[in-house]
């Protein structure tokens, strides 16, 4: 970390203690990982606690809320803005993604390409193909049974998709990207034209 002070010290999200030499402040860290989103860090002085940090990023990964917590001051709260390299919903799933075998018995073979589209869009084309923002409005699908989709970004991630048929919700699908990216894993739900509930999990690789 660099700003007003320079810090150097490496440590586990797992709240156990970790040396940082060298600090004035501080020389022992905490730090453990709440959720995907959200973390905490006890800055200790000499197995005291001084400082408790608390980070939040924002479901779209571009936007980190820090908590500052010692006693005897008023808590500290700044907002920091991800500025260069942003990661949008369109970056997070774009690439060719061919159905890992190894990991599912079911439509074997699957590939699918998913392209940024600008606006924190994406042009999806597989089985059946769209262009869509992840913006929560309905978008027209072409090539399938259903009539459109809407796209919403849970995390930095992974992305809800919902499909409608005769504007009833017909199906769920949820993309969760590895934290390398290399591995896209969906988890679909949805009724067929007969009626008949279908759940599966897929896996992807990025070619």
């Amino acid at each position: 970390m660099s700003g007003d002070i320079h810090l150097d010290f490496t440590a586990k999200s797992n709240g156990h203690e970790t040396a940082v030499p060298g600090n004035p402040a501080f020389n022992q860290v905490e730090l453990r990982r709440i959720n995907k989103r959200q973390a905490e860090v006890k800055e200790k002085k000499d197995g005291a606690v001084v400082t408790t940090v608390r980070e939040k990023l924002s479901k779209d990964g571009n936007e980190l809320t820090i908590t500052t917590v010692s006693a005897g001051n008023a808590d500290k709260i700044t907002v920091w803005t991800r500025s260069g390299n942003v990661k949008t919903g369109g970056d997070l799933l774009a690439g060719e993604w061919t159905q890992d075998p190894t990991k599912t018995r079911m439509r074997q073979g699957l590939v699918i390409k998913i392209e940024p589209d600008g606006n924190d869009g994406v042009r999806f084309s597989g089985e059946f193909s769209y262009t869509a923002r992840l913006d929560g409005k309905q978008y027209d699908v072409k090539s399938s049974r259903n009539d459109n989709v809407t796209l919403q970004l849970v995390d930095p991630h992974t992305v809800d998709a919902i499909y409608r048929r005769d504007d009833q919700v017909a199906q769920k699908d949820r993309w969760t990207v590895s934290a390398n990216g290399q591995q896209m894993t969906l988890t679909t739900a949805g009724t067929l034209e007969t009626g008949q509930h279908l759940t599966e999990t897929l896996v992807f690789k990025k070619q």
